[in-house]
């Protein structure tokens, strides 16, 4: 480029910039290609295989060729028996059809070693729109690629670690389910059914029903705080304790040397068992809320202890529904917590719900919650519907109030409806 010199008004010396000069333009557009990071490399498409007639030293380091080498040979040399079909098989495509293309190509070095070619083709044309040439530019990807398939990877372990634990908590969730009683579970006195579904795969929500003798049984509802596999394994640990069974705790009669006479142990002193074995720790920051009763059938007494768990609903046979006395702190976050008993004589025909907090705080997309005055109210106008089919609409109605919303918590009723039990009552 050519410059000339004038005399400012000042005195200043101002550069003037001419016409360029076509031999200095030459040679920096030379420069320019020979400097590039990028691999350069330029086939004439008028002769035969189109051979190269020019790469840059861009090329000569990405390859490993010296320019001297390559010079008249096709640039298929660089291909090898781990070259992608398909890319390989654009490029002749491009060519002949005289197009751009871009593909991302597997080439070998000089040494033998792989790298990866993200390789642009452009065609040149003359006046008379013949194309003449083609430029290549290549650059290497190899780094790229392999950060692609180290996620790639990457991502294929843990989908497979993920299905793994997902194909585990369904199994477990199924163990979990085993555990629980039958449905519905008639006694001579009583029916029994119950809703269990849990938000998560594991609850922490459990239920029984545990025959003790020939004419009492005991109940009971337990939300376990959180939810997951930490919640389900004290839920479990719980359903073990709470068990009439030889060998575990809470419910075992008393030492006795009648096998006839059954001490059985009364609902609030199981629950100080439980506070005292089961104390929340920083390395175990669990608690759970428990309403445990045992009914006797042969006069409908349903004596029972809540631990911070919601009140009993009672949906009596003639008469209005209530909510039964519940209060008392959660087991295991007070050591020295008093629980007490309460007691209700349930008559022929009168229905008891015992249930998680899940069901009346259940959202809808407002945020409000179902609550308990609305479960009352549904409970107490299906109460000529058997049984389990007040289960099934409490939880349609769940469903429907949460407009498709995920579910927050555990959804866990136990109802009782007493009947009287004729071997007591001589009916």
């Amino acid at each position: 480029m050519s410059e000339d010199t004038n005399q400012g008004a000042a005195g200043q010396t101002i550069l003037v910039s001419g016409p360029p000069d076509p031999v200095e333009l030459t040679v920096l557009k030379e420069r320019a290609l020979a400097a590039a990071a990028e691999g350069i490399a330029i086939a004439d498409a008028r002769l035969p295989d189109m051979p190269l007639i020019y790469v840059n030293s861009g090329f000569e380091r990405l390859t490993g060729y010296t320019a001297d080498s390559v010079l008249g040979k096709n640039c298929r040399f660089l291909q090898g028996r781990d070259t992608n079909p398909a890319a390989a098989a654009e490029i002749r495509r491009a060519i002949r059809e005289k197009r751009e293309c871009l593909v991302e190509i597997v080439n070998y070095r000089k040494d033998g070693t792989i790298f990866w070619n993200r390789l642009s083709i452009t065609p040149v044309r003359d006046g008379l729109d013949r194309v003449t040439h083609f430029i290549g530019i290549q650059s290497d990807i190899t780094l790229q690629k392999m950060a692609e398939e180290s996620r790639r990877q990457a991502k294929s372990e843990l989908e497979a670690v993920n299905e793994r634990m997902r194909m585990e908590l369904e199994m477990a969730a199924r163990i979990q389910q085993t555990m629980l009683p039958p449905n519905p579970q008639i006694f001579e006195g009583a029916e029994l059914c119950w809703l269990f579904q849990p938000c998560v795969e594991l609850a922490g929500d459990t239920l029984n029903v545990i025959p003790l003798d020939d004419h009492k049984i005991a109940l009971y509802v337990i939300d376990v705080c959180g939810h997951g596999v930490a919640s389900a394994l004290l839920s479990v640990t719980l359903s073990r304790w709470l068990s009439s069974q030889p060998g575990m705790h809470c419910l075992l009669p008393r030492g006795s040397d009648d096998p006839l006479h059954l001490d059985i142990v009364a609902p609030a002193a199981v629950a100080q068992r439980l506070n005292l074995q089961f104390p929340m720790t920083p390395e175990i920051p669990q608690y759970f809320t428990m309403l445990f009763g045992i009914l006797d059938q042969r006069n409908g007494d349903f004596r029972y202890v809540s631990a911070g768990h919601p009140a009993p609903i009672l949906i009596p046979a003639s008469g209005d529904p209530s909510c039964l006395p519940g209060e008392g702190f959660p087991v295991g976050l007070l050591p020295t917590a008093d629980y007490h008993e309460e007691r209700v004589r349930l008559q022929p025909g009168d229905r008891l719900y015992l249930y998680s907090d899940g069901v009346p705080d259940t959202r809808n997309a407002d945020e409000e919650e179902f609550g308990v005055e609305r479960c009352r109210s549904l409970l107490y106008q299906n109460r000529y519907l058997p049984l389990p089919g007040v289960l099934d609409r409490l939880m349609t109605s769940l469903n429907q109030w949460r407009q498709g919303n995920p579910m927050q918590d555990d959804v866990t009723m136990l109802g009782v409806e007493y009947r009287g039990d004729p071997r007591f009552t001589g009916s």
